[in-house]
Protein backbone atom coordinates (compact mmCIF):
# COMPACT_ATOMS: atom_id res chain seq x y z
CA UNK A 1 0.00 0.00 0.00
CA UNK A 2 1.25 3.48 -0.91
CA UNK A 3 0.23 6.76 0.69
CA UNK A 4 -0.02 9.60 -1.80
CA UNK A 5 -0.70 13.15 -0.61
CA UNK A 6 -1.27 16.27 -2.70
CA UNK A 7 -1.81 19.94 -1.90
CA UNK A 8 -3.15 22.89 -3.85
CA UNK A 9 -2.46 26.46 -2.74
CA UNK A 10 -2.95 29.86 -4.32
CA UNK A 11 0.02 31.64 -2.77
CA UNK A 12 -1.11 35.12 -3.94
CA UNK A 13 1.36 37.33 -5.76
CA UNK A 14 4.55 35.32 -5.26
CA UNK A 15 6.89 37.74 -7.04
CA UNK A 16 10.58 38.21 -6.41
CA UNK A 17 11.33 41.90 -5.63
CA UNK A 18 12.71 43.79 -8.59
CA UNK A 19 16.34 44.84 -8.78
CA UNK A 20 16.78 47.94 -6.66
CA UNK A 21 13.83 47.12 -4.38
CA UNK A 22 13.99 48.48 -0.85
CA UNK A 23 15.30 46.48 2.07
CA UNK A 24 11.77 46.39 3.48
CA UNK A 25 10.41 44.83 0.28
CA UNK A 26 13.16 42.19 0.27
CA UNK A 27 12.51 41.36 3.91
CA UNK A 28 8.78 41.08 3.23
CA UNK A 29 9.45 38.61 0.40
CA UNK A 30 11.69 36.46 2.60
CA UNK A 31 9.08 36.45 5.37
CA UNK A 32 6.53 35.25 2.87
CA UNK A 33 8.85 32.49 1.65
CA UNK A 34 9.47 31.41 5.24
CA UNK A 35 5.73 31.26 5.96
CA UNK A 36 4.97 29.24 2.81
CA UNK A 37 7.86 26.85 3.45
CA UNK A 38 6.82 26.30 7.07
CA UNK A 39 3.26 25.40 6.08
CA UNK A 40 4.30 23.11 3.23
CA UNK A 41 6.85 21.27 5.35
CA UNK A 42 4.38 20.85 8.20
CA UNK A 43 1.65 19.44 5.95
CA UNK A 44 4.25 17.36 4.07
CA UNK A 45 2.47 16.42 0.81
CA UNK A 46 4.21 14.49 -1.96
CA UNK A 47 3.23 17.12 -4.53
CA UNK A 48 2.35 20.80 -4.14
CA UNK A 49 0.27 22.52 -6.85
CA UNK A 50 0.75 26.29 -6.73
CA UNK A 51 -1.11 29.20 -8.29
CA UNK A 52 -0.08 32.86 -8.63
CA UNK A 53 3.63 32.12 -8.99
CA UNK A 54 5.47 35.02 -10.64
CA UNK A 55 7.92 32.95 -12.68
CA UNK A 56 10.88 30.59 -12.32
CA UNK A 57 12.80 32.86 -9.94
CA UNK A 58 10.35 32.97 -7.01
CA UNK A 59 9.60 29.27 -7.49
CA UNK A 60 13.33 28.57 -7.13
CA UNK A 61 13.43 30.84 -4.08
CA UNK A 62 10.61 28.85 -2.47
CA UNK A 63 12.49 25.63 -3.19
CA UNK A 64 15.51 27.08 -1.41
CA UNK A 65 13.37 28.10 1.57
CA UNK A 66 12.08 24.51 1.76
CA UNK A 67 15.67 23.42 2.39
CA UNK A 68 15.80 20.54 -0.05
CA UNK A 69 12.53 18.78 0.85
CA UNK A 70 11.06 19.50 -2.63
CA UNK A 71 13.98 19.27 -5.06
CA UNK A 72 11.88 18.98 -8.25
CA UNK A 73 9.66 21.54 -9.93
CA UNK A 74 7.58 22.22 -13.03
CA UNK A 75 6.08 25.52 -14.15
CA UNK A 76 3.64 26.56 -16.85
CA UNK A 77 4.96 28.32 -19.93
CA UNK A 78 1.75 30.37 -20.21
CA UNK A 79 1.37 33.21 -17.66
CA UNK A 80 -1.44 35.74 -17.69
CA UNK A 81 -1.09 39.50 -18.19
CA UNK A 82 0.10 39.93 -14.59
CA UNK A 83 2.84 37.32 -15.25
CA UNK A 84 1.40 34.86 -12.74
CA UNK A 85 1.26 31.16 -13.60
CA UNK A 86 0.70 27.70 -12.13
CA UNK A 87 3.48 25.40 -10.97
CA UNK A 88 4.34 22.23 -9.06
CA UNK A 89 6.90 21.41 -6.38
CA UNK A 90 7.63 17.71 -5.90
CA UNK A 91 9.63 15.32 -3.77
CA UNK A 92 10.17 13.07 -6.79
CA UNK A 93 11.26 13.69 -10.36
CA UNK A 94 8.73 14.61 -13.03
CA UNK A 95 8.25 11.77 -15.54
CA UNK A 96 6.23 13.85 -18.04
CA UNK A 97 5.24 17.50 -18.37
CA UNK A 98 2.57 19.05 -20.61
CA UNK A 99 1.22 22.58 -20.99
CA UNK A 100 -2.53 22.90 -21.54
CA UNK A 101 -3.50 26.27 -22.94
CA UNK A 102 -5.16 26.25 -26.38
CA UNK A 103 -8.90 25.77 -26.63
CA UNK A 104 -9.83 22.64 -28.62
CA UNK A 105 -12.41 22.92 -31.41
CA UNK A 106 -16.06 23.02 -30.42
CA UNK A 107 -19.04 25.38 -30.20
CA UNK A 108 -18.71 25.80 -26.42
CA UNK A 109 -15.26 27.26 -27.01
CA UNK A 110 -16.24 29.82 -29.66
CA UNK A 111 -16.09 32.93 -27.48
CA UNK A 112 -14.94 36.53 -27.93
CA UNK A 113 -13.53 39.31 -25.79
CA UNK A 114 -14.09 43.06 -25.84
CA UNK A 115 -11.46 45.29 -27.39
CA UNK A 116 -10.40 48.69 -26.09
CA UNK A 117 -12.47 50.37 -28.82
CA UNK A 118 -15.65 48.40 -28.12
CA UNK A 119 -15.23 45.73 -30.76
CA UNK A 120 -14.67 42.00 -30.29
CA UNK A 121 -11.77 39.63 -30.76
CA UNK A 122 -11.67 35.80 -30.57
CA UNK A 123 -10.39 34.10 -27.42
CA UNK A 124 -8.36 31.03 -28.41
CA UNK A 125 -6.66 29.91 -25.20
CA UNK A 126 -6.83 29.88 -21.42
CA UNK A 127 -5.96 33.14 -19.71
CA UNK A 128 -3.51 31.20 -17.54
CA UNK A 129 -2.23 27.93 -18.92
CA UNK A 130 -2.86 24.72 -16.99
CA UNK A 131 -0.06 22.23 -16.41
CA UNK A 132 -0.04 18.42 -16.38
CA UNK A 133 2.72 16.34 -14.87
CA UNK A 134 3.22 12.61 -14.32
CA UNK A 135 5.06 11.38 -11.24
CA UNK A 136 5.82 7.96 -9.75
CA UNK A 137 6.03 6.97 -6.08
CA UNK A 138 6.80 3.40 -5.00
CA UNK A 139 5.67 2.08 -8.36
CA UNK A 140 2.45 4.15 -8.33
CA UNK A 141 2.24 6.48 -11.36
CA UNK A 142 -0.10 9.47 -11.09
CA UNK A 143 -1.17 12.22 -13.48
CA UNK A 144 -1.77 15.64 -11.93
CA UNK A 145 -3.19 18.76 -13.57
CA UNK A 146 -3.18 22.14 -11.88
CA UNK A 147 -5.20 25.08 -13.12
CA UNK A 148 -6.16 28.64 -12.18
CA UNK A 149 -9.39 29.52 -13.97
CA UNK A 150 -10.61 32.97 -14.94
CA UNK A 151 -11.23 35.21 -11.95
CA UNK A 152 -14.61 36.70 -11.12
CA UNK A 153 -12.80 40.05 -10.92
CA UNK A 154 -13.80 42.14 -13.95
CA UNK A 155 -11.35 44.18 -15.99
CA UNK A 156 -12.23 46.47 -18.88
CA UNK A 157 -9.88 46.91 -21.86
CA UNK A 158 -8.49 50.36 -22.52
CA UNK A 159 -6.02 51.62 -25.08
CA UNK A 160 -2.59 50.96 -23.55
CA UNK A 161 -3.92 48.93 -20.61
CA UNK A 162 -7.06 48.09 -18.67
CA UNK A 163 -9.32 49.43 -15.94
CA UNK A 164 -11.33 48.00 -13.08
CA UNK A 165 -14.05 50.62 -13.70
CA UNK A 166 -16.55 50.21 -16.58
CA UNK A 167 -17.55 53.10 -18.83
CA UNK A 168 -21.19 52.26 -18.27
CA UNK A 169 -23.56 49.48 -17.25
CA UNK A 170 -23.61 47.96 -20.72
CA UNK A 171 -19.83 47.47 -20.69
CA UNK A 172 -20.00 45.98 -17.19
CA UNK A 173 -22.67 43.50 -18.27
CA UNK A 174 -20.73 42.53 -21.41
CA UNK A 175 -17.49 42.01 -19.47
CA UNK A 176 -19.25 39.98 -16.76
CA UNK A 177 -20.81 37.70 -19.36
CA UNK A 178 -17.50 37.22 -21.16
CA UNK A 179 -15.72 36.42 -17.88
CA UNK A 180 -18.29 33.72 -17.15
CA UNK A 181 -18.02 32.27 -20.66
CA UNK A 182 -14.25 32.33 -20.44
CA UNK A 183 -14.21 30.42 -17.15
CA UNK A 184 -16.67 27.95 -18.64
CA UNK A 185 -14.53 27.49 -21.77
CA UNK A 186 -11.45 26.90 -19.62
CA UNK A 187 -13.34 24.25 -17.63
CA UNK A 188 -14.47 22.59 -20.88
CA UNK A 189 -10.86 22.59 -22.13
CA UNK A 190 -9.73 20.81 -18.97
CA UNK A 191 -12.63 18.35 -19.13
CA UNK A 192 -11.80 17.41 -22.73
CA UNK A 193 -8.13 16.83 -21.88
CA UNK A 194 -9.09 14.78 -18.82
CA UNK A 195 -11.39 12.65 -20.98
CA UNK A 196 -8.53 11.80 -23.33
CA UNK A 197 -6.31 10.80 -20.41
CA UNK A 198 -8.88 8.69 -18.55
CA UNK A 199 -10.96 7.00 -21.24
CA UNK A 200 -10.03 3.32 -21.40
CA UNK A 201 -7.23 3.86 -18.87
CA UNK A 202 -7.49 1.98 -15.57
CA UNK A 203 -3.81 2.15 -14.70
CA UNK A 204 -2.92 5.82 -14.14
CA UNK A 205 -5.05 7.71 -11.61
CA UNK A 206 -5.52 11.43 -12.16
CA UNK A 207 -5.90 14.46 -9.89
CA UNK A 208 -7.16 17.83 -11.10
CA UNK A 209 -6.49 20.52 -8.55
CA UNK A 210 -6.18 24.26 -8.30
CA UNK A 211 -8.05 27.54 -7.93
CA UNK A 212 -11.26 27.22 -9.97
CA UNK A 213 -12.57 30.64 -8.96
CA UNK A 214 -16.00 29.22 -8.23
CA UNK A 215 -17.64 26.94 -5.70
CA UNK A 216 -18.31 23.18 -6.10
CA UNK A 217 -21.98 23.81 -6.92
CA UNK A 218 -21.18 26.16 -9.81
CA UNK A 219 -21.70 24.94 -13.36
CA UNK A 220 -18.00 25.36 -14.17
CA UNK A 221 -17.14 22.96 -11.33
CA UNK A 222 -19.91 20.54 -12.28
CA UNK A 223 -18.55 20.32 -15.83
CA UNK A 224 -15.31 19.00 -14.35
CA UNK A 225 -17.08 16.27 -12.37
CA UNK A 226 -18.16 14.34 -15.43
CA UNK A 227 -21.39 12.28 -15.50
CA UNK A 228 -23.61 12.99 -12.45
CA UNK A 229 -25.11 10.37 -10.18
CA UNK A 230 -22.19 8.96 -8.18
CA UNK A 231 -20.86 11.95 -6.26
CA UNK A 232 -19.29 11.41 -2.84
CA UNK A 233 -22.06 11.22 -0.27
CA UNK A 234 -24.72 9.94 -2.68
CA UNK A 235 -26.23 6.45 -2.77
CA UNK A 236 -24.58 5.80 -6.10
CA UNK A 237 -21.03 6.48 -4.91
CA UNK A 238 -20.32 2.87 -3.87
CA UNK A 239 -22.03 1.36 -6.92
CA UNK A 240 -19.85 0.95 -10.03
CA UNK A 241 -21.18 2.92 -12.97
CA UNK A 242 -20.40 2.96 -16.69
CA UNK A 243 -19.50 6.65 -16.36
CA UNK A 244 -16.81 5.96 -13.76
CA UNK A 245 -14.10 5.50 -16.41
CA UNK A 246 -13.95 9.25 -17.10
CA UNK A 247 -15.67 10.61 -14.00
CA UNK A 248 -13.89 12.94 -11.61
CA UNK A 249 -15.03 13.00 -7.99
CA UNK A 250 -14.93 16.37 -6.25
CA UNK A 251 -13.40 15.82 -2.81
CA UNK A 252 -15.16 18.86 -1.30
CA UNK A 253 -17.66 16.75 0.72
CA UNK A 254 -14.72 15.17 2.56
CA UNK A 255 -13.75 18.53 4.10
CA UNK A 256 -15.43 19.06 7.50
CA UNK A 257 -18.45 21.33 7.02
CA UNK A 258 -17.17 24.08 9.31
CA UNK A 259 -13.90 24.20 7.31
CA UNK A 260 -15.35 23.78 3.82
CA UNK A 261 -14.05 27.05 2.43
CA UNK A 262 -10.69 28.32 1.24
CA UNK A 263 -11.27 32.05 0.77
CA UNK A 264 -13.46 34.75 2.27
CA UNK A 265 -14.79 37.49 0.01
CA UNK A 266 -16.75 40.33 1.60
CA UNK A 267 -17.50 38.06 4.53
CA UNK A 268 -18.72 35.16 2.33
CA UNK A 269 -16.93 31.83 2.74
CA UNK A 270 -16.20 30.09 -0.58
CA UNK A 271 -14.40 26.86 -1.49
CA UNK A 272 -12.60 28.07 -4.62
CA UNK A 273 -9.63 25.73 -4.24
CA UNK A 274 -10.74 22.21 -5.08
CA UNK A 275 -9.38 18.74 -5.78
CA UNK A 276 -10.99 16.30 -8.22
CA UNK A 277 -9.89 12.64 -8.27
CA UNK A 278 -10.43 9.81 -10.75
CA UNK A 279 -11.99 6.50 -9.67
CA UNK A 280 -8.61 4.80 -9.23
CA UNK A 281 -8.09 6.92 -6.10
CA UNK A 282 -11.00 5.09 -4.39
CA UNK A 283 -10.06 1.41 -3.99
CA UNK A 284 -12.76 -0.99 -2.80
CA UNK A 285 -12.34 -1.89 0.88
CA UNK A 286 -13.12 -5.11 2.71
CA UNK A 287 -16.67 -3.87 3.31
CA UNK A 288 -17.15 -3.53 -0.49
CA UNK A 289 -17.30 0.24 -0.15
CA UNK A 290 -14.90 2.72 -1.71
CA UNK A 291 -12.12 3.87 0.59
CA UNK A 292 -12.25 7.65 1.06
CA UNK A 293 -9.24 9.96 1.37
CA UNK A 294 -8.50 12.39 4.17
CA UNK A 295 -9.18 15.91 2.89
CA UNK A 296 -8.95 19.29 4.60
CA UNK A 297 -8.86 23.01 3.96
CA UNK A 298 -6.23 24.43 6.29
CA UNK A 299 -7.98 27.69 7.05
CA UNK A 300 -5.98 28.33 10.23
CA UNK A 301 -2.36 27.81 9.16
CA UNK A 302 -1.68 31.52 9.71
CA UNK A 303 -4.42 32.91 11.92
CA UNK A 304 -7.79 33.49 10.27
CA UNK A 305 -8.31 33.96 6.56
CA UNK A 306 -8.85 37.65 5.76
CA UNK A 307 -12.04 38.90 4.15
CA UNK A 308 -11.03 40.42 0.82
CA UNK A 309 -12.68 42.83 -1.60
CA UNK A 310 -12.47 43.65 -5.30
CA UNK A 311 -9.29 45.74 -5.31
CA UNK A 312 -6.22 43.46 -5.76
CA UNK A 313 -3.95 46.42 -5.02
CA UNK A 314 -5.05 46.38 -1.38
CA UNK A 315 -3.05 43.20 -0.70
CA UNK A 316 0.21 43.83 -2.52
CA UNK A 317 2.15 44.02 0.76
CA UNK A 318 0.45 41.13 2.57
CA UNK A 319 2.60 38.15 3.57
CA UNK A 320 0.00 35.43 4.23
CA UNK A 321 -2.01 34.39 1.14
CA UNK A 322 -5.74 35.06 0.98
CA UNK A 323 -6.39 31.39 0.11
CA UNK A 324 -6.06 28.38 2.39
CA UNK A 325 -4.09 25.33 1.24
CA UNK A 326 -6.25 22.27 0.57
CA UNK A 327 -4.80 18.76 0.96
CA UNK A 328 -5.87 15.21 0.16
CA UNK A 329 -4.17 12.00 1.31
CA UNK A 330 -4.92 8.64 -0.31
CA UNK A 331 -4.09 5.04 0.61
CA UNK A 332 -3.57 3.09 -2.62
Amino acid sequence: MTTFAAMTWNVENLFRPESGASQADRQQFHRKLALLADVINRLDPDVVALQEVGGEEPLHDLQQALDGTYPHRAISAFPDGRKIRVAFLLKRAVDEQEDIADFPPGPALDIHDLTATGGSTPINRMGRGALRIRVTKNGLTVDLITAHLKSKLLTFPRIGGSSFTPRDEEERAQAAGIALMRRMAEAVTLRIRVNSLLEGNNRTPLLLLGDFNDVPEAQTSLILNGPPGSEIGTQGFDQPDKGDDVRLFNLAPRIPQDRRFSRVERGRRELLDQIFASEEFFPIGQDNRRVLPEVDSHIDVEGQLPSVGDDPGERTREIAPDHAPVTASFEL
